[in-house]
């Protein structure tokens, strides 16, 4: 059976999925507009097949896993999602039911978090697969919030738990080194650290807290030490945080018993995409009451204080936790 034309597949899988101002992806732009006094936010994120997900995840997952990613970078900018590009690199091997799985879960997330598919383009490829997605949000004019905001004397929270989604790659990988610690996991709490590599869930419910009460803000994609990190030196900042303070999964903290030497990879593995954002400490009160209602749980971890040194993470004893990396780092 000879294979579809890309015009056929685009009509075929991604059509249906297309939001107003794609016009049925039937021309080469698509068309966004800004309501009176908000600006767009823009984000992408490039994803390949054995880099940035198991090639034999469902295809639905890895739609979805994609487009959150980006969801996760509006989130952080307090940003109303309005719809995204797709790039799609396929290789030689791809099939019908894969890329209408793929289609499903894109489009099924795509409704659930209110962002259509605007345009794109599809192409084949002699490499792996490929996946871009550039997002667009809405934010009140001149009021996106930054990386680089952070003052001496805020409060660093981050949102949810912290490593899971590291642990969870690991786990996947069972690299015998790991055997021991992820033998010792109950069923429950291997599934939860798996799908949380898997699934990141985008924190968007958090942006009118964020608005509100957030200096600076940032999601953690490359490892929470690695973009505290990047968050804190914009403003020649540093800070103290207590390992005990770092927010831990029931999973997590199961493993990390088993296996003291996870430290490391909690901290530093990335993919957790939760929010690390700087409070002002007279609304700090406020800010998490209006988390609580959001039903975002968030955690004070430490407070910027000036200084140029990485921030410093300490164990129980008060002994500085050495991190042989701080953060992923694809070059």
């Amino acid at each position: 059976m000879s294979r579809p034309s890309e015009d056929e597949l685009i009509s075929a899988y991604f059509a249906p999925l297309a939001g107003p101002g794609a016009f049925g992806l039937s021309d080469d732009a698509g068309l966004l507009a800004a309501k009176q006094g908000q600006d767009i936010a823009v984000t992408t994120d490039i994803a390949i097949a054995g880099v940035h997900f198991f090639p034999c995840d469902p295809p639905g997952t890895i739609a979805r896993k994609v487009l959150r990613i980006n969801l996760s970078d509006l989130a952080a900018k307090a940003a109303e999602p309005l719809g995204f590009l797709l790039g799609l690199a396929l290789p030689e091997s791809w099939t019908g039911p894969w890329l209408s799985g793929f289609a499903q879960g894109l489009g099924e997330d795509a409704a659930d978090h209110d962002c259509p598919l605007l345009g794109g383009d599809t192409v084949k490829t002699p490499g792996p697969l490929v996946i871009a997605i550039t997002a667009f949000g809405a934010v009140p004019g001149r009021s996106m919030i930054m990386r680089g905001n952070v003052a001496a004397g805020d409060r660093i929270y981050v949102t949810g738990t912290v490593g899971d989604a590291a642990l969870g790659l690991r786990l996947r990988k069972g690299a015998a080194e790991d055997a021991p610690w992820i033998e010792s996991l109950s069923r429950a709490d291997a599934a939860y650290l798996a799908g949380r590599y898997l699934l990141p869930q985008p924190r968007l419910a958090l942006r009118r807290a964020l608005r509100a009460y957030a200096r600076a803000a940032i999601d953690i994609s490359d490892g929470f030490a690695g973009d505290l990190a990047k968050m804190l030196r914009l403003t020649a900042l540093t800070a103290d945080v207590q390992f005990a303070q770092v927010p831990l999964s029931c999973a997590g903290r199961a493993a990390l018993r088993a296996a003291p030497s996870l430290t490391g990879t909690i901290l530093s593995g990335g993919d957790d995409y939760e929010i690390l954002c700087a409070i002002p400490p007279s609304h700090c009160a406020a800010f998490e009451a209006e988390a609580s209602a959001a039903d975002v749980p968030v955690t004070s971890v430490a407070t910027a204080a000036r200084g140029k040194d990485p921030p410093l993470f300490k164990d129980a004893e008060g002994r500085a936790v050495t991190l042989a990396r701080p953060s992923f780092q694809h070059f």
